[in-house]
């Protein structure tokens, strides 16, 4: 787990929404294809960056061909050696009651975001952002699918920087 310096910045955000008497929570909600891979792992990688802030994390799949079953082995196993532990999550389809459920839906790709744009109830501005924009330095447009590719290593390398970025940019808007 690479936390290195961010407890500071955790800690000075937290004492200064206690001070104000700000009590926001910030309902976060990733997805991917089919939840079994990166937007479960995201889910658990960002809940240990998220330690010390007012977040609820969920995940969801584009696609319903995984609902009720496990991450992928593979991808546990690769969080595991992290130490993250996402055996206890289950997979979701994504649906439009999500826009009022969150009040940020991050996409793992392009497609995750174009197929979730498609169920976005009239009216509706829940902001959605692609994982990605919160690792700048990365130089991806996207989260590659270790599915496909084998690349777990490598999707957990992006999808911790990105949330190291996703809760240093929470930190900043609870301080102002």
């Amino acid at each position: 787990m690479h936390r290195m310096g961010f407890d500071t910045k955790l800690n000075a955000a937290s004492d200064a929404r206690i001070n104000l008497g700000i009590a926001v929570t910030t309902r976060v909600l990733f997805v991917c294809l089919g939840n079994i891979c990166r937007s479960p792992s995201a889910e658990g990688v960002f809940r240990d960056f998220a330690k010390g802030l007012d977040v609820e994390i969920d995940s969801a799949g584009t696609g319903g061909w995984h609902v009720g079953d496990p991450p992928y082995g593979l991808m546990q196993q690769a969080c595991e050696a992290r130490g993250y532990d996402i055996s206890g999550l289950r997979a979701r389809q994504f649906s439009a009651a999500d826009f009022d459920a969150f009040d940020l839906i991050i996409g793992m790709d392009g497609e995750n975001i174009a197929d979730m744009e498609r169920l976005r109830p009239k009216g509706n501005d829940t902001p959605i952002k692609l994982f990605t924009d919160y690792a700048p330095a990365s130089g991806a447009n996207f989260v590659p699918d270790p599915y496909y590719t084998g690349g777990y290593d490598e999707a957990l390398d992006l999808i911790e920087e990105a949330s190291r970025g996703l809760a240093e940019n929470i930190v900043r808007m609870s301080v102002r």
